[in-house]
Parts: structure tokens; sequence; C-alpha cells
């Protein structure tokens, strides 16, 4: 897509020539469509401060295809950006808020602030954007970045925003200088570069990997990208200047100014990467002893010193911690539990080469199951000193680009890739079938779930899936002609919702259309994501619904009703906090029309207007054809219950509505029976009004949109219609005969308060969450299934039941949430069983196994979101002592210390007798 030569050529434009703000919108918005249809490596674009951005797009309204959110606004209603008003025009782009002070920099590319967050902090434009607003603003600075792509398989663009910066030490005078280029540059251009600001020859120069300020590889002139010699942000490098011209001798010079031999200290790497060996010499069996492993026999395929560890005499494996290399503790917190997993530790520390898949398309060559068990190996030797897993960091990120730069990310989601990821590198299953799934059309369920999980391993079989994966119940009901499906998926952990995040409090007020009580509202907790159904069920509970009656729900609004909420399949999250909501009780079975009953008042003060006040009432006609006698006899039947005992003006006993909450049994009963006693004494008095011919309520018929108004009399014949709506006019007399204030002081489905702090939130227990997760609920309309009979996509319920539970079971704790212009994160304790967790119950099929765990480990998240720190607590194997891993630092810790509301992600460890070890032992790692 090109611009119209009229407008694209700015140049021809003065710059004190200002635009109108929708063709300045309309440009950028062309030129980032563009931008897109050409995305290369190697493209240019420019970070601007968001300060500034959200400003120009006030002015100018919002981009296609960028997002600024507006800081100002704490509850992203403002970001939302409406451009109902025109703002000034922005100055100058100002970037001065997001430049880092402290640049120490040899070359041009300024540095910006650590830990900035795109969208909110700052946004990137194409060159070409840029050059625009430059054009037409002036001001700056220009930060400039490169596009870059990550991954192998699956090639992602993203603009590299922190260019990797390495501090080069000089041995001749131990200065240090700062270098700053692409991950993806070559050790050549790192050597060009070093040596032109060192004013250097390059055949003079060499220059190492100097993490942690120790020697390790020498990074030789290469085509090697800086990423794959596994360098880090902000590490060291050091520079030797040779005197001889004769590289030869990789001679150097050391700080005194003395020749030294430049030998390189990495170890010649094998062609074969050997992550096993033979059974090791040093007495390691496969038993259930894992502290005698020292490295012997196996070393590992790139050891370097950085990944050294140093025995101490007398000390147990797995208990060296892993360093931070900048925001890497998500990935520290779930490599340690994963490293404190029982099976998995005596599986690595084995040799396990032959189960490598080298070819598997879904997996990573192997190279992911090569590196975490280089990694594991090396935290099981034998002592304390911390590891820094460059090596395993630098995979990662060529496997899974998401992961990689020095941004926070979540750990639950590198565990997940992680253990799909060693999966597919030790997937047994060399050619997998094509297999087709059938349905379950009525066969048992044990035989459809056997089938299953039969078809599952034809395909999938590697340790992962005999430890880690279970097997849960999928049952989808079709909402319109009930066909039911049923299937057995696999499942690798469970995420668990928090109740109060899948739980909503809504408040609806309950009209009895048959007069027997007054209005009474009912306070019910229901699924946030439910529908109307869920609402209409928990609510018919609540008022004590009887099996002939059903609920009709309808939106208030105005003193009108607004919409009914018919369709059992609504969601409720088309109903606000805000919103007025009630439900009339009418009878179940045949309705023809609806009669709404809309209350009016004479407003003197305003030269005699009649006002709308009051909730509307509703019921169903069922006579056919309908006369106003029937009207008059309906209205005065739903207004039974308002009728006062005795002749007063006087409201009751002060009271302004009467409501009360669904949870006070006692006084719902009271008002209950005081509105059928009310009812059954007023009941002689009404028949005897409307038998002597005469009403005391003016009645007009109007239409849809309450413009018209017709009197109506007994006689008058109403014409058929869906919705027969009506005004009742009430004047002083009727305010003595009845109390309107039950019609008044309708409540809104959830008032915001302050009565619960957040501190003081209840504590709720793991097996409330399960449950939570067990709970039958509808699909959401972006996950509609398609029903097989109606040919149709609908809004199906769904159903999981536990069929089949692993030996490892990992629980995932949803603790965050995300929207457009939010994160959330919930605080809330989850009280969680460190021993005997009896999951027996839950699970469905009939295979008269007890299902008990043992917690093993914890993977903790403190803090909030952007800013937060994950750490882990981990059982060490063959002890009862725990052990909190906090990045480098490892420290005992005492059980009672485990629990916590930091908690994420939980690992389990099922409990078996012993008779079940030994009849089952030998079936764990089938080849």
């Amino acid at each position: 897509m090109t611009i119209p030569d009229s407008v694209s050529p700015m140049d021809n434009v003065p710059s004190c020539i200002q635009l109108p703000p929708e063709e300045e919108n309309w440009i950028v918005s062309e030129l980032i469509k563009e931008s897109e249809l050409n995305l290369k490596e190697g493209n240019i674009y420019y970070v601007i401060s968001n300060r500034w951005f959200s400003r120009w797009q006030s002015y100018v309204g919002p981009c296609v295809g960028m997002l600024s959110i507006n800081k100002k606004s704490s509850d992203g209603h403002d970001a939302d950006m409406v451009h109902s008003k025109i703002a000034d025009r922005p100055g100058p782009i100002d970037n001065s808020d997001i430049i880092s002070k402290g640049n120490n920099c040899d070359n041009n590319n300024l540095d910006i602030h650590r830990m900035l967050q795109e969208g909110s902090d700052y946004v990137l434009v194409p060159q070409k954007v840029w050059e625009r607003l430059l054009e037409w603003y002036k001001g700056g600075p220009a930060l400039p970045r490169k596009l870059i792509s990550q991954g192998l398989e699956h090639k992602q663009y993203s603009v590299e925003v922190y260019p990797l910066s390495l501090k080069v030490t000089d041995v001749r005078d131990n200065s240090l200088s700062i270098v700053k280029l692409s991950k993806k540059a070559t050790i050549s251009e790192l050597h060009e570069l070093v040596c032109k600001i060192k004013g250097v020859e390059r055949n003079k120069a060499c220059i190492w990997d100097y993490f942690n300020l120790e020697k390790h590889s020498l990074l030789a002139v290469s085509d090697q990208t800086l990423e794959e010699a596994n360098l880090m942000m902000d590490q060291d490098i050091l520079l030797e200047v040779s005197l001889d011209r004769d590289r030869s001798s990789h001679s150097g010079m050391d700080s005194m100014g003395n020749e030294l031999a430049l030998v390189p200290l990495e170890p010649t790497r094998s062609s074969v990467s050997i992550a096993g060996g033979p059974t090791m010499s040093n007495g390691h069996s496969t038993g259930s002893s894992f502290n005698s492993y020292h490295g012997s026999s196996v070393s590992s395929s790139s050891t370097s010193m950085d990944d050294k560890c140093l025995a101490e005499k007398g000390e147990r494996g797995g208990l060296a911690g892993l360093q931070n290399l900048g925001n890497t503790c998500f990935m520290n917190s779930s490599l340690q539990c994963l490293v404190h997993t029982p099976q998995l530790v005596e599986y690595f520390l084995q040799d396990y080469t032959d189960e490598i898949n080298m070819d598997n398309p879904l997996g990573m060559h192997g190279e992911l199951a090569l590196a975490f068990g280089d990694l594991l190996r090396k935290l099981w030797s034998l002592g304390r000193t911390a590891i820094a897993p460059r090596q395993f960091k630098s995979k990662l990120a060529r496997f899974a680009p998401q992961f990689s730069g020095y941004n926070q990310h979540d750990s639950q989601e590198l565990l997940a890739f992680l253990l799909d990821g060693l999966h597919e590198d030790l997937n047994r299953v060399k050619q997998k079938p094509y297999i087709e799934m059938k349905d379950s059309d009525g066969r048992p369920d044990e035989e459809v779930a056997s089938e299953c999980w039969k078809n599952h391993m034809a395909r999938n079989d590697s340790l992962i899936v005999d430890v880690c994966q279970g097997q849960y119940k999928s049952t989808l009901v079709c909402p319109v002609c009930g066909k039911i499906s049923i299937t057995f998926d696999p499942f690798m952990y469970l995420s668990l919702p928090l109740p109060s995040t899948v739980t909503r409090t809504m408040t609806v007020t309950v009209f009895n259309c048959d007069g027997s009580a007054l209005p009474m509202p009912y306070t019910v907790t229901t699924l946030k994501h439910g529908c109307c159904r869920d609402l209409c069920q928990v609510l018919g509970t609540a008022c004590c619904l009887k099996s002939d009656e059903m609920l009709l729900l309808a939106e208030v609004y105005e003193h009108k009703i607004y919409r009914y909420l018919e369709n059992p399949l609504e969601p409720l999250s088309s109903i606000k906090d805000d919103e007025h909501i009630v439900a009339y009780r009418v009878k179940s079975g045949a309705r023809k029309m609806k009669l709404e009953i809309m209350h009016r008042w004479l407003d003197n003060m305003k030269g005699g207007d009649r006002k709308l006040f009051g909730t509307p009432l509703v019921t169903y006609l069922v006579e056919d054809p309908q006369f106003g006698a029937n009207i008059e006899a309906s209205v005065y039947k739903l207004l039974a219950p308002l009728r006062r005992a005795y002749s007063s003006t006087k409201s009751h006993d002060g009271k302004e509505n009467g409501f009360i909450s669904a949870g006070s049994d006692e006084q719902s009963n009271i008002s209950n029976t005081q509105g059928e006693s009310q009812s059954l004494t007023i009941g002689s008095k009404e028949q005897d009004e409307t038998s002597g011919g005469e009403s005391s309520f003016q009645l007009a018929l109007t239409n849809e949109n309450c413009l018209s108004c017709e009197p109506i009399e007994k006689a008058s014949f109403i014409k058929s219609s869906q919705v027969i709506r009506v005004f009742l006019d009430w004047t002083e007399k009727e305010h003595e005969l009845y109390d309107a204030s039950y019609l008044r002081d309708l409540p809104e489905v959830h008032k915001t308060g302050f009565t619960v702090k957040k501190t003081k939130q209840e504590a709720i227990s793991l097996f409330s969450c399960l449950e939570a997760f067990l709970t039958e609920e509808p699909l959401g309309p972006d996950d509609m299934w398609y029903c097989p009979r109606c040919k149709e996509h609908r809004q199906a319920t769904k159903k999981l039941d536990l069929w089949k539970l692993p030996e490892v079971l990992v629980f995932h704790l949803k603790r965050f949430s995300y929207s457009r212009y939010l994160k959330n994160k919930l605080d809330t304790f989850v009280n969680f069983p460190i021993h005997n967790l009896d999951l027996t119950k839950y699970v469905k099929s009939k295979d008269g196994q007890s299902y008990v765990y043992d917690l093993y480990a914890v993977s903790n998240h403190y803090g909030g979101l952007g800013g937060g720190h994950y750490t882990a607590y981990c059982k060490l194997i063959d002890d009862n002592k725990w052990c909190h891993f906090d990045d480098s630092h490892v420290t005992p810790v005492s059980e009672a210390e485990i629990k916590s509301s930091a908690a994420y992600v939980l690992f389990y460890q099922r409990v078996r007798s012993k008779s079940q070890v030994k009849g089952e032992a030998s079936m764990l790692h089938t080849v």
C-alpha cells in the first residue's frame, strides 16, 4: 500500500505548515500498514516516549496498528481514547523521560531506562513514521532500533529495544569500556567494533569471554553470533593485545605487560553431545539415592568454567543455586522445581541418549533435552557453588523467542514449554501414525477412555508422559438439540482458577406475579463467566421457586423495561454491576402475552406533567381476547402485596424497601410470611372493589416508545400483541391504599464498597479451586463448539472430570488476569496440604486405586506484575528437609514456612504403598 504522491512527499511541505489532525492520522496509519507488509530483518524502528505519543494520539485520534496506554487512567477507562474532545497540538517530540542519564557508550546509540514496557512507557514506530513526525514536530532525540528475527522452526520478528551491552576490560591498563551491539551480531563484528574503539589492529587482538570476571572461552573471529556464544547482557569480555604478529603462538599481554600464552580454556567439543554414558563407576545406582553423582564418568559436552561446581567434602547434591542473568528468576524458579523432581533426577543422571529423538519435527532436535540434562547434572554435582545457566538460556531463546531478552516472564508459561519440549525431544515414537478420533456414541466411559489413551500413547510415549501426564473427561452438551459429546484428553498440569476469579456476587429483586408476596432482593453467587440460566438456578434456590414456576429476568432502566434476558445462554458478562436486574416469578407453561405495568405520578411542580417512577410490574396474560377488565384484574393482583393493612399515608415501619440478603433465611421467611398474610387480609376488599365496577386506578395503553396514551375502560378491547404496555397513574388516594415504597430504591447488581479490605480476604482451599475448575460452565462466545447434529456452532456447556492422574501432579494457581489495558494479580492465600492430598473422590474412573499426594516443590511469585520476583521451595530428595532457592541463594526453611500467599505453581508426587511400588516400579521407564 502506498500513499498518494500528493501527500507522501512531505519534504515539499514547509515545517511551519500544520496539517489537520485527521490528515496526520491518515498518513501515519497508511505508513504503518505499509511497514507491516514489508517486514524483514534489519528494518529500522524508532522508540518514542509514550508520554509524548499519547498526547499526539489524543490530538489526532487512535491510529491503526498502534496501542498507547494513557497512564493518567488507572482503571483503563480513559485508555479507550475516545476522540470525543480535540486535544491541543503537542509540542516537539520529547524522549527525555525514557533516556538513561548514565549513558556510557562509545557509539551513537543512546541508552534508555531498563525494564520499560512497550505500550505504557514507549511505543515503536517504523522509520517512515518517525521521519514524518520529526518533520511535523521536530524534537527528539532519535532512538533507532533494528528489527531482528528469532527462533529456528518458527521465525518471529521483534524490535531489539535493548541491544546487548558488554563491558570491555583492556588488560593493558585495566580500563573499562562499554560496547553495545545486536545479539545477532557476529563475533567478527564484535572484534571490529572493539578494535575500532581501542585503536588496536585486529590481527593483534584477542577477546575472551570474561563472565563473572573469569576467563572462559576465546572468542575467535567467526560468523558465530553473540547469542550463540552465550554472551549475556552486561557481562564482561577481556581484551588482550598480542606483541607478536604470529598468531600461531596465541601470545598476549597480561596486566603487567608480560607476554602470556592465549590458550582457549574451553575443551574441544565432540561431534556428538554425550548427555549420558555407561553405568557410573562412582557407585550411583537406579535406586532412590541421588547424592553420589560427581560427574566423573558422564562429563558435559559443553562444560565451561562458569558452569563448574566445586566439590566440597561431605556435601550433598541438589543444593546449588542458579545465578540471575537479568530477570531470569522466573526461569530459575521453574528449573529448581523440575530438577528436584525425583523421577527426572533419576532419568537424567543415567544414560538417556538412546531416547533422544533428533528427527521429531515437533521437537528441538534433542537440544533442549541435552541442555536440560547437562544443567541438571551440574546442579546435582556435589557442592553449593551457584551455576550460571547461560547455555540453557541461549538454547531457550533459540527455540522459544518469547523468553529471549531480559524482561520478566511467567514461570508457569516457561514450565509448560519445558515439559512439552522435553516430551517431544524424548518421544520414543519416531513415526507418528495418523489416528482418526471416534465419538463416544453412548459407549461406556471405560471403553472410550482406554481407547483415547491408547491412541495418545501411539503418538506420544516419553518420560514426561510416564510421569507427568494424566487424563480428564470432557463433556459437551448442545443447548439446542441436546447432543452430548464425550472425549478423554491428556493433560500435563491443571490450571486452577481462584474462586474469587470465577464467581460473581449479584443482587436481583424478585417480584411475585401471583400477588402472594412482597418484592424481595436476593444476593446470590454465580459463575462470573456463566449465563442467565446459571443465575436463574441459584436465584430459584434462594427464593424457593416451585416446580411449576419460572423466573423471567429483565433489566430496568429509567423506570421502564430496557430488555428481557430470556435467552438462557445469554452470558452474564452482558450484565454490568451498576445495572438494575429484576426477576418476575411467573407460572411455567403456555405464555402468550406479556403485560408491562409502568407507574406514573402527577408532578404539580412542573405544570402537571406525569413522571415515571418505581419498578414496572410484569405478568403473562393467558386469556384471549383481552379486555380492559382483564387488565384491571391483573393490576389488582400484582398490587395486592402492596396493600396497606389500614388506610394511612405512613409507610411501612419507616423502611425504605425491606431489602435483605438471600443468606438471611430467617428474615426472608418473616418477610414472605408478612407478604402472604397481608395479601390474605386484603383479598376480600380487593374483590369487593373490583366487583363494584369502580377502579381506583386510571389505566392507559401505550406503545413501545411510551409516546402514545389511550385510556382503558373495562369494556375496551385490547389488540393482541407480544407485549401490552400500560401506564398506571398514582394519586394521593392510591398512595393511601398502597405502599409504593416497595417499588422504589431498586438495588444495583453489585454495589462497590470498601467494607472488605483486600488484606482481610478469607483464605480458600486448594479443594475449592479444584471444584471451581470442575464446575460446569458455558463456552465463551469466541469458543463455540460445532455440533455435528445441528451442523452449526453452538455455545455448548462444558464439564470436566478427572479420569486418570499422573505420578507427578502439577497445579497452576491462576493468580494473573489480563485484559487489553489492565493486568491484575490476586494475592489470595490458598491453603494447600503439604502431606496426604487425597484426590481419590475426584477421580471418576473405577480403578479402585487411591490417589494421595505429597508436596515436594513450590514456585512462588512475590510482588506485582512486571516488577515481581520468583523463588522456589524444594524438598530435598531422600530427606525430609526443605530449602528456599532464591536465584543463587539457597537457605534451609521449615515446613511451616512453605505455605504463603505467594504460592503460584504446586508440585505433588503420588504416595504409594510398598506393594504398589514393587508392582509398578518396573513399568515407569519402559523403553
